[in-house]
């Protein structure tokens, strides 16, 4: 998997320890870009550290079931991606404009104790995430349009199709997800999806579950 000017080949090219970003409703996946304003005080720190080491830091969503005390830092999801920053600008008013190179998911194995304002975990990486291979010969690609296309049009939403047919599936398919108007835990569920071809599978069930409810058709639910 390439990320910006940096490869990685194998799970001994992640680091096991990376700093985390917390995020509801955000989703990086490999191959993605995901632009991001950071402008709280911890995470202008971790961002000035990732840049002084391998520029890599760990997208993850709050736990959903989360039942801790209001005051507590939310407990983490189990799965979440790793980020290479490939571009960065500062605002000249104390924020950063980074976007993130999506590298490979990982496990999450354990919160670490740490000193710095921002939380740091050991990860185990997906080994899969980083194999040089297309799975986009799996995918329904036509079937992922169709449906996406419908969710769009009862919303009254548009794309720019153009570079959506000009794009190939696995670029497409990391780009719907990502740009998808879900909640939390359906893209949570897009995120953990095994393979490509899961994931477009399940981002169609997603559009057609999303469909039927605004049709008035109560029937479906994610499984």
């Amino acid at each position: 998997m390439r990320a910006g000017n940096a490869s990685y080949n194998f799970t001994s090219d992640i680091p096991d320890t990376i700093p985390v970003f917390p995020l509801t409703g955000a989703l990086l996946l490999p191959g993605g870009q995901l632009p991001l304003n950071i402008f709280e005080p911890r995470y202008l720190e971790m961002v000035n550290d990732a840049l002084r080491g391998e520029k890599l830091i760990g997208m993850i969503q709050p736990r959903l079931d989360d039942t801790q005390h209001k005051d507590s830092p939310p407990l983490l999801s189990d799965v979440g991606c790793i980020g290479r920053i490939s571009a960065f600008q500062e605002t000249g008013d104390g924020r950063y404009h980074i976007s993130l190179s999506g590298v490979c998911r990982f496990n999450l194995v354990e919160e670490l104790a740490v000193n710095t304002g921002y939380r740091q975990c050991k990860i185990e990486a997906f080994k899969n995430d980083l194999a040089e291979m297309s799975q986009g010969d799996d995918v329904n690609r036509d079937a992922v349009l169709v449906a996406f296309k419908n969710y769009l049009s009862a919303n009254n939403m548009d794309a720019d199709w153009e570079t959506v047919d000009n794009a190939d599936t696995e670029t497409l398919i990391t780009a719907l997800c990502m740009m998808s108007p879900y909640d939390p835990a359906e893209k949570q569920a897009l995120l953990e999806a095994p393979t490509l071809k899961d994931r477009a599978d399940t981002l169609i069930a997603i559009s057609e579950i999303h469909l039927a409810r605004q049709n008035g058709d109560t029937y479906g639910n994610l499984q």
